[in-house]
C-alpha cells in the first residue's frame, strides 16, 4: 500500500488536511504552533484505490536534543517511509525562510512532492498561492483545508500518482482504522504524565515509533500502531499523560485528555502504567475506576522496577490499595516491568491475552442456572415482607465484558451485598478473575416458562 506524508513548517494546517481527508477527527487541531509531535497514520480509500496517509509534525530547524529537534527527526523518519510527500505552505502569510530550506532539502533527497498551497479560500491567499513555484517543486496546488475546498484536485494528483509507481513497502503495519477487526487486541497504554507510556510502546515494538523525553507531556495526540507478536495482530495506542482534572487548564491538555479517555473506550485491554518511584495516588486509581467504568480489562505496570526499593512491601501497598479502591473487580494482575531495560515485557502481553480470553468468555445458560440454584441453596436471599427473595433464572447476554442478565421475584428489595456475593463467587467459579463482570436485573417470572 502506497504511504503519503503531510509535512511542513508548523501551523500550515496539516492535521486539519489529515482528519478532512480521512472524514474523521484523529489528529488535535489547535492554533498553537507546534501541537502534533509524533505521526500518526489512517487508511483512506478514494475511488476504490486504498493509501496509507501520514500526518507529521511541523519541521524546524534544530539539531540539538529539544523537543522541536525530536519532532524534526519524527517526521525524517515518517518521509523516508514514505512513497510521496506532500508539502504544504500558508498561502495568507506567504512563503517563509524555513519554508525554502526544507523545500531545498526535499529536493536534494529527491523525494517525489506534492506542493499545496493551503488557506487560498482569501484574496490574499490567492495571491500568495503564487509564491509556491519559488520552491521548485512543481505548480502548486490550491486548497482549503479548514472549508474543505480544492480537495479533489489534490486526491486526483494523489490517485494519478499511485497508479504510476508501485510502493516502496508492499505491507502496511501502521493503521489507524478503529474499525478494523483484524487487529482485535486493542491495548491502550494510559497513566500520569512521564511514567513511561511511550518508552513502554516502543520497547514493546522494537523501535523508536513514538517521541520520548525527559519533559512531562510529550505525547498529545493518541497514537496508535500495529504490532503483530506470536502471529497475533494488536493495535497499541500510546495515550496522552492524564492528570486530576483541577489541573488540567489548557486548550489542548483538555484535548489530549479527551483523545486519551477515547482511547480506553475503544481499547479491549488498559494497561495501567505507575512509576515505581512514585506513590499510587487517587489519580492512578481514578484511572482505574475509569476503566472498570468502561468494562474493559485492566493491567497494572509497575515501570521502572528494577530501580524501586523494598519491593515486596510496595507491591503489597499497591495491591492492598487497589482491592480497597476497587472491590467489585477480583485479581487485577499487577506486572512489574522495566520499559527502558525491556524486562517483564512478554509478561504484559501473555497475561493481556489471558484477560482477553475471559473478556470474551461465555457460559452456557443450562450452566448458569445449575450454579445458580446451587448457590442460593448455599446461601439463601434474605426476606422481603416476610416472603424469600428469589433469584429465578439467569442467562449471559453478552460478552466484552460478560454480562447477565438475572430474573429476581422483589429485584428492588435485593440487598447490593447479596450482589456482590454472587458475583464474587460467579468469579470464583467460573474462574473469572480481573475482569468486568456486569448484572442486568430483571423482574417477573422465567422468561421461558411460557415455552415449557
Amino acid at each position: 500500500m502506497h504511504k503519503i506524508a503531510l509535512i511542513g513548517r508548523p501551523n500550515v494546517g496539516k492535521s486539519t488536511l489529515f482528519n478532512k481527508i480521512a472524514r474523521k477527527t484523529l489528529a488535535l487541531v489547535n492554533d498553537t504552533a507546534g501541537l502534533t509531535r509524533d505521526w500518526q497514520t489512517n487508511i483512506c480509500e478514494v475511488d476504490g484505490i486504498e493509501f496509507e496517509l501520514i500526518d507529521t509534525a511541523g519541521i524546524e530547524e534544530s539539531f540539538d536534543a529539544s523537543i522541536e529537534a525530536r519532532m524534526r527527526q519524527k517526521t525524517e523518519q515518517a518521509m523516508a517511509q514514505a512513497d510521496l510527500t506532500v508539502f504544504l505552505f500558508d498561502a495568507y502569510t506567504g512563503l517563509t525562510p524555513l519554508d525554502h530550506h526544507f523545500a531545498q532539502w526535499i529536493r536534494e533527497q529527491g523525494y517525489p512532492t506534492l506542493v499545496v498551497a493551503n488557506k487560498c479560500d482569501t484574496k490574499v491567499g490567492k495571491a500568495g498561492y503564487f509564491e509556491g513555484f519559488e520552491l521548485g517543486l512543481g505548480e502548486p496546488i490550491p486548497v482549503s483545508a479548514e472549508h474543505a475546498q480544492g480537495f479533489h484536485l489534490l486526491l486526483d494528483e494523489i490517485i494519478a500518482f499511485i497508479k504510476k509507481t508501485k510502493p516502496k513497502d508492499q505491507t502496511s503495519n501502521d493503521l489507524n482504522a478503529e474499525e478494523d477487526e483484524e487487529y482485535s487486541r486493542k491495548i491502550a497504554i494510559i497513566g500520569r504524565p512521564n511514567v513511561g507510556k511511550s518508552t513502554l510502546l516502543n520497547a514493546l515494538i522494537g523501535e523508536e515509533r513514538v517521541m520520548t523525553g525527559p519533559e512531562a507531556g510529550v505525547t498529545r495526540d493518541a497514537i496508535a500502531v500495529d504490532w503483530i507478536k506470536n502471529n497475533q495482530k494488536y493495535r497499541l495506542v500510546d495515550t496522552a499523560g492524564l492528570r486530576k482534572k483541577a489541573k488540567i487548564h489548557e486548550d489542548i491538555e483538555k484535548m489530549s485528555a479527551h483523545e486519551s479517555k477515547r482511547a480506553i473506550r475503544l481499547a479491549n485491554i488498559v494497561i495501567l502504567v505507575l512509576d515505581a518511584e512514585l506513590a499510587f495516588d487517587k489519580q492512578d486509581l481514578s484511572l482505574a475506576h475509569m476503566v472498570i467504568e468502561e468494562g474493559r480489562c485492566l493491567i497494572i505496570a509497575i515501570n521502572k522496577w528494577d530501580a524501586a526499593n523494598k519491593k515486596l512491601d510496595l507491591l503489597k501497598h499497591y495491591q492492598d490499595k487497589l482491592e480497597t479502591a476497587l472491590p467489585q473487580v477480583k485479581g487485577i494482575p499487577f506486572i512489574t516491568i522495566s520499559a527502558k531495560n525491556k524486562k517483564n515485557l512478554d509478561k504484559l502481553i501473555d497475561e493481556s491475552e489471558k484477560l482477553y480470553q475471559l473478556w470474551n468468555a461465555r457460559i452456557s445458560t443450562g450452566e448458569l442456572n445449575r450454579w445458580l440454584a446451587e448457590t442460593t441453596d448455599r446461601h439463601p436471599p434474605p426476606l422481603a415482607s416476610g416472603r424469600r427473595i428469589r433469584l429465578k433464572y439467569m442467562t449471559q447476554i453478552k460478552t466484552r465484558p460478560p454480562t447477565f442478565a438475572i430474573w429476581i421475584t422483589k429485584p428492588v428489595n435485593l440487598p447490593e451485598s447479596y450482589l456482590k456475593y454472587i458475583k464474587n463467587k460467579m468469579r470464583e467459579d467460573f474462574n473469572l478473575p480481573a475482569v468486568p463482570i456486569r448484572f442486568v436485573i430483571k423482574k417477573g417470572k422465567n422468561p421461558y416458562d411460557d415455552k415449557k
